[in-house]
């Protein structure tokens, strides 16, 4: 189609004027996709009665998003919209709900009366939390505690300069401001504050919870108030750049004293979960240094001897998101497994003949989140849960038997009129004699008679499981919807099939998980439904390096490449990058070590460029930090100097992802229009504005 009509046709869909889907009008578009309401995790009264939960909602028009606060009686009654805000939290008597809005905390009556602002702390304030006797409330603010340029040289205001003396000066999206994230408590009485906040991390540059997605569940009161729990990473620079060295800290009010609970592991130590009692601390725990995709290990302290053990010493998998029921004798979590991630429970009154840990659900889907309410066998779980043909949406699971029922149901209508394709499990042999878990995601109407192109996707982290995760950002249904069969395998280094699976990336990239990723394709592409001619390769971050290493490598098997914020070369990528503990462990080392790690040699994609001769595209967010974008830069002069069609897309306000609605579109646009071209694919029809 004429490009000056495809932009016309983008503009008028940007201003809400676009006309009625047509050829798609049942199948999942990005522009349909951004219609989805996405659904928060829930939080319970103290009585169970009620559930608040977040919505947020997307505008393309003036490229943003709305978040409201919902509330859902458990009796099956509907849901009420509250107010626009983020973060409830119950206050403990259930009087009032508190959320957070124009970085203030704010309270409102479960009824949707009597809205009231509670804070006004200079700068904003976030993670709000009540005291559990409801007469504190602790929350963070940033301090600046570190000179700036412009404070050393205040007669230069028009000056622009940053002065950096030391590693960590930027993290993931944002360059260091010289302010810190502290807790701070106040006291707290009927909707003020009534006294002046304490900055219990006075002085120190250190913050909680951990930087950048660190969040409310990495700080804890104690049940009876007196001591709160918090975990920050108390080392600097440097030390700070090449560690995973995080602790608990226990903040007694009293005393005003801080105590270190996990002194001694070198690795990351978070969550702090207490038992109803207060008797008991769980939380989790890597024991590995500078490994962040070591085991999560749930570990138990006795409070009272300090006395502490491993929960889950013979479980091959990760635990998350623990939580205690009311009774202390039972502890919630989540775990993945075979590439889904479901719910189990540790039981403290198992026999020494009994398996402590219990598989509670099942199914081809991930649970993301959960609040238990009730007890003894009236005990209930209200939990969200996702898979890649469905957003996330709110169940009541039984703790027992695991079956689980909707209890929210945002965007049933609009999924109601939306058409998926099949997502199918194989289990793929690999080249060293293993098995390997593939989804294969289908065309809606897919017909086994026909010929489809075909996208490989490679997955990032390294160690980032394909499970069920429904993306709004690598959404296979997206792609399935555009004509394309899917397949998205989980190759060696993904989470969910024991540590030996996952540990097989760390030192060897460019190995056995690219073999794993020819292994998924060339198993599916002997299906006569592929069409071998018509075979792409797509990934982001460490999904983007594998499409850099096999362009290098694929042996014609593939007729294009896109590669989002990818990994091109080893030795400036150790250089460029933030958190050095995370090159420094998956390559072996640094580059100018002796001996040198084979790495840098053997598995940079920069190593094979010679060997390019295939269409490829970069797409980079200019705020990425943690892959910066001059890997995507290196990698398209590469491809421009040897004469291969290339093209680069660069958003300049966005990092690792494209978060922004117009901006998703024009991503989406460049993608389908990209693979489409090269991959002879005219399934999309761009005319009515569907991309």
């Amino acid at each position: 189609m004429n490009q000056q009509i495809k932009l016309l046709v983008f503009t008028l869909l940007l201003l809400g004027t676009a006309g009625q889907l047509t050829a798609q009008e049942h199948t999942l578009s990005a522009v349909r996709m951004l219609d989805i309401q996405r659904v928060g995790s829930p939080v319970i009264s103290p009585d169970g009665e009620m559930v608040a939960y977040t919505v947020t909602r997307m505008h393309i028009a003036s490229n943003n998003s709305t978040t409201v606060v919902m509330i859902q009686p458990t009796d099956g009654r509907p849901a009420q919209e509250l107010t626009t805000g983020s973060a409830p939290v119950w206050r403990p008597d259930g009087a009032w709900i508190g959320f957070m809005r124009g970085g203030q905390f704010w309270e409102i009556k479960p009824d949707g009366s009597d809205e009231r602002q509670v804070t006004d702390v200079d700068g904003g304030i976030a993670f709000v939390q009540y005291a559990p006797n409801g007469t504190y409330l602790s929350f963070t603010r940033n301090i600046k505690l570190d000179q700036t340029a412009g404070d050393l040289y205040p007669s230069l205001p028009l000056a622009n300069v940053r002065i950096i003396d030391d590693l960590m000066y930027r993290h993931w999206d944002t360059w260091h401001d010289g302010t810190y994230r502290h807790l701070h408590i106040a006291p707290y009485q009927d909707g003020q504050l009534t006294g002046d906040p304490v900055n219990i991390m006075e002085g120190q540059k250190f913050d909680t919870p951990l930087k950048p997605f660190g969040g409310a569940s990495q700080i804890t009161w104690q049940p009876d108030s007196k001591g709160i729990i918090y975990t920050s990473k108390k080392l600097s620079g440097a030390e700070a750049a090449y560690s995973t060295d995080s602790d608990l800290y226990l903040y007694k009010l009293d005393e005003g004293v801080t105590l270190n609970l996990t002194e001694g592991n070198t690795g990351y130590d978070y969550y702090p979960a207490f038992s109803p009692d207060g008797s008991q601390l769980a939380w989790l725990s890597m024991e590995t240094p500078m490994y962040e995709a070591d085991r999560y290990r749930l570990m138990l302290r006795d409070m009272s001897s300090g006395e502490t053990r491993e929960l889950s010493v013979d479980f091959d998998q990760n635990v998350n998101s623990h939580q205690w029921n009311a009774a202390g004798d039972k502890i919630y979590f989540l775990s993945g497994i075979e590439a889904t991630v479901q719910l189990f429970s540790y039981d403290f009154s198992a026999t020494p003949d009994q398996t402590p840990i219990r598989r509670i659900t099942s199914g081809v889907h991930d649970y993301t989140g959960f609040a238990i309410t009730g007890t003894g066998n009236s005990e209930r779980l209200i939990a969200s849960r996702m898979s890649m043909s469905a957003p996330v949406e709110l169940y009541e699971v039984d703790p027992q038997t695991g079956q689980a029922t909707n209890f929210s149901r945002v965007n049933e209508e609009l999924l109601a009129q939306t058409k998926m394709g099949n997502v199918e499990k194989r289990w793929v042999p690999t080249t060293d004699g293993k098995q390997m878990l593939v989804w294969v995601i289908y065309p809606p109407d897919f017909d086994p008679e026909q010929s489809y192109p075909t996208l490989l996707y490679a997955q990032g982290g390294p160690q980032g499981t394909v499970s069920q995760f429904f993306s709004y950002r690598w959404n296979f249904q997206v792609m399935a919807a555009q004509g394309y069969i899917v397949v998205a395998p989980n190759r060696r280094g993904l989470p969910s099939f024991g540590q030996e699976w996952n540990l097989q990336i760390s030192g060897d990239w460019g190995g056995q998980a690219m073999q794993d990723l020819l292994s998924a394709i060339d198993h599916v592409a002997e299906e006569p439904y592929v069409d071998n001619e018509r075979l792409g390769m797509v990934g982001a971050s460490f999904g983007g390096y594998s499409v850099f290493w096999m362009a290098g490598n694929h042996e014609k098997r593939f007729k294009t490449f896109i590669a989002h914020a990818g990994v091109f070369h080893l030795e400036s990528m150790y250089g460029e990058t933030e958190e050095m503990f995370f090159v420094h462990h998956d390559m072996d080392g640094a580059y100018w070590e002796s001996p040198r790690p084979v790495s840098y040699d053997r598995h940079s994609p920069h190593s094979f460029v010679q060997n390019w001769d295939t269409p490829i595209m970069m797409i980079h967010g200019e705020l990425d930090y943690r892959v910066p974008l001059g890997q995507s830069m290196q990698a398209f002069t590469a491809a421009r100097r040897m004469g291969i069609p290339s093209k680069m897309v660069i958003f300049p306000e966005e990092n690792h992802w494209i978060l922004t609605p117009q901006n998703s579109l024009i991503w989406h646009n460049e993608f389908f229009s990209w693979l489409d071209y090269w991959l002879e694919n005219y399934y999309s029809d761009y005319s009515n504005g569907d991309y």
